[in-house]
């Protein structure tokens, strides 16, 4: 018989995560039940003991603020035999001080969203001070996590849940050009344990001592997005400037593979493989990069240049490819854009434009895939040379989409799926995703039809016209993303 001391739970830095420890005294696997009764509901994902046992720790997070949860062990031993711990209670504290922005979720009668929690990257208001800046919500529009990072202004760009565990997050200063300034780059655990971070000045210090090709450059800082390898490599965005002939400094960026030490292998720049006399929108802020994916069928990144009004493909390889531009997608790109029905659409209108993070629909990245993004359109239907601005005085109205493409890189065609108009524009920031029950999950970051400073998540269907499933509209901030994730632990679904 395997016999268990009781576990103990303790408070953490952070007033809404448990810790709680338990020593198997033999080799056994160790999860935690809670919930706010005795039929618990939520489970934390589940972590060995040694071959021998030993002390297991564990967070427990997902609770509401000042609320009274009760708590209970799961051991799994090796022999198939459970020991279940004692029924515990920990309450936890309030929210820390500070302005949360109103936050109101509503699911539609008879219908079901996809189960799951919403990390929100919420943008601090200029002029305001002491705002939340992480949180993660559930359905009901309840904080059930944060983070303060510390330092203020700041602009989350983003916030990843990391495969062991962890969170990491890219924080930017807060509206200020170029991209990047005063950057610093955070792993952090879930009662918001400093576990490393990097500076713009120490990513600099990085690349000075390193190797690779192109390395020996300085960077303004990170910013926006950085994309998570499966050999633990981290590609990151970090803009760079250059005076360009007649004198005029241009901002554009590169993309740095990072190893697991977080040291420079890899390095790809944009002055080097793009033109800087294309300038469709807010130049000399040349591109604007705010996303990158990587593409595990083929090992190439795809990347989002919201002020070219294009998504490019990379030959990266996991870092032996040429570095060469595989593809433009987009208006006056390598595609040709098709209806559902087969036939050429010779709308421009209907491409994208200053677009926000791009995402895999298909399990399948290359070849024929489909990829949604968050179509933002401030320059839809301005020259594309004219540097304009939709709604402006003779320029079109200005409005956002959600487009669903097929693409077929063989025969460069861009088949538009799905694309509805969203419900109001938005014209910065936001994300799309597909969720695993078929739903579109799109955020407006900053929408036009309400007061300044809001923002609306919906959760929709593939439908024409598409049914809104759920929705939380944020009053008092925006939220540059919004991303569905199953819970705040790899592998686990609430």
């Amino acid at each position: 018989m395997n016999v268990v001391a009781p576990g103990e739970v303790t408070a953490t830095n952070n007033v809404q995560v448990a810790q709680f420890i338990i020593s198997p005294a033999a080799s056994a696997n160790v999860s935690v039940q809670f919930g706010t009764d005795t039929t618990y509901g939520l489970t934390t994902w589940t972590q060995p003991a040694g071959q021998f046992g030993g002390a297991v720790s564990l967070h427990v997070a997902g609770m509401k603020a000042s609320t009274l949860y009760h708590i209970r062990g799961l051991v799994q031993f090796a022999d198939g035999t459970q020991f279940s711990d004692a029924d515990r209670t920990f309450t936890t504290g309030a929210l820390p001080s500070g302005t949360l922005p109103t936050l109101t979720a509503t699911t539609t009668a008879g219908m079901t969203p996809q189960n799951g929690v919403d990390p929100l990257d919420l943008v601090q208001v200029p002029n305001l001070t002491n705002q939340f800046y992480i949180v993660a919500t559930d359905l009901a529009g309840n904080v059930i996590w944060n983070y303060d990072p510390g330092v203020s202004p700041v602009v989350v760009e983003p916030i990843k849940l990391l495969p062991n565990g962890h969170f990491l997050i890219n924080f930017t200063g807060e509206s200020v050009l170029p991209d990047g300034v005063n950057s610093v780059m955070q792993e952090v655990d879930l009662a918001g344990n400093l576990i490393w971070q990097m500076t713009a000045a120490q990513l600099n210090q990085a690349l000075a001592a390193a190797s690779c090709t192109g390395c020996n450059i300085a960077v303004v800082g990170t910013h926006h997005d950085f994309a998570i390898l499966p050999n633990g490599h981290l590609i990151v965005i970090a803009s760079t400037q250059q005076v360009v002939p007649g004198g005029v400094t241009v901002t554009g960026d590169v993309l740095i593979d990072l190893d697991q030490n977080h040291n420079p292998v890899w390095l790809w720049n944009e002055f080097d493989h793009l033109d800087t006399t294309w300038q469709p929108y807010l130049y000399p802020d040349w591109t604007h990069t705010n996303a990158v994916i990587y593409s595990p069928d083929d090992r190439n990144l795809i990347i989002s240049l919201r002020h070219q009004n294009w998504l490019v493909k990379i030959d990266y390889n996991n870092g032996a490819g040429t570095g060469d531009i595989l593809w433009h997608l987009g208006y006056q790109g390598n595609f040709t854009l098709m209806n559902p029905g087969g036939g050429a659409d010779t709308d421009p209108a209907d491409w994208f434009y200053t677009h926000h993070d791009p995402s895999f629909v298909t399990t399948n990245t290359s070849g024929k895939f489909s990829m949604v993004l968050f179509d933002n359109g401030d320059d839809r239907g301005v020259s594309v040379v004219a540097g304009g601005t939709c709604g402006v005085a003779g320029q079109p109205a200005c409005y956002s989409t959600v487009p669903i493409l097929q693409l077929d890189e063989t025969a460069k065609t861009a088949t538009l799926a799905f694309g509805p108009t969203t419900p109001d524009y938005s014209y910065f920031g936001g994300n799309a995703e597909i969720l695993p029950n078929g739903n579109v999950e799109y955020d407006e970051c900053g929408t036009t039809a309400y007061p300044a400073n809001n923002a609306v998540v919906y959760e929709v269907t593939q439908t024409t016209p598409p049914k809104t499933v759920w929705q939380m509209r944020m009053t008092g901030q925006y939220a540059y993303r919004a991303m569905r994730i199953p819970s705040l632990y790899p592998g686990v679904q609430w």
